[in-house]
């Protein structure tokens, strides 16, 4: 079910690329059959598949997209790790997951996001997010933004 409203939303917006951030990596084949456009994904703790990376970097219009699913970067406790990863390989934009609670925040010239979760939202959240980012072909961030789903 909350692929069905994530692919809602992502044809709806016309999108150009996905990103999976890990945990029900299963719905990227379903993804696979309605989506024309590129996909990305990355292993979550609970995936327990060798078949997508834990973590994986992107260019886009000279963008550099840093994602992961964000356990391997302790992002539950602490931002430290994933900045100092973002810094070090020069990362524009830093996706990641595993928390369930949506976050958007710029620091140092970087954009971190983190969507939530549709399917299992933490308690303390209100609402189920996906993430928007829109690139211009300048390589400008015309938008980044999460956008509030209705299931």
């Amino acid at each position: 079910r909350a692929l069905k409203v994530a692919s809602k939303y992502i044809n709806n917006l016309k999108s150009d690329i996905v990103i999976h951030l890990g945990d029900c990596i299963e719905d990227v084949k379903l993804l696979e059959k309605t989506f024309k456009g590129e996909i990305y994904a990355v292993a979550g703790n609970c995936d327990f598949s060798n078949t997508y990376p834990k973590e994986d970097t992107i260019t886009i219009n000279g963008l550099k997209i840093f994602f992961t699913h964000g356990d391997l970067y302790n992002v539950k406790s602490t931002m430290n790790s994933i900045a100092i990863k973002a810094e070090s390989i020069g990362a524009d934009v830093v996706l990641f997951g595993h928390t369930h609670i949506p976050l958007k925040e710029e620091y140092r010239n970087t954009i971190f996001m983190n969507p939530g979760s549709i399917p299992k939202p933490s308690p303390w959240v209100k609402g189920k997010y996906i993430g928007v980012i829109e690139i211009d072909d300048e390589g400008v961030i015309v938008a980044a933004e999460l956008k509030a789903v209705e299931v």
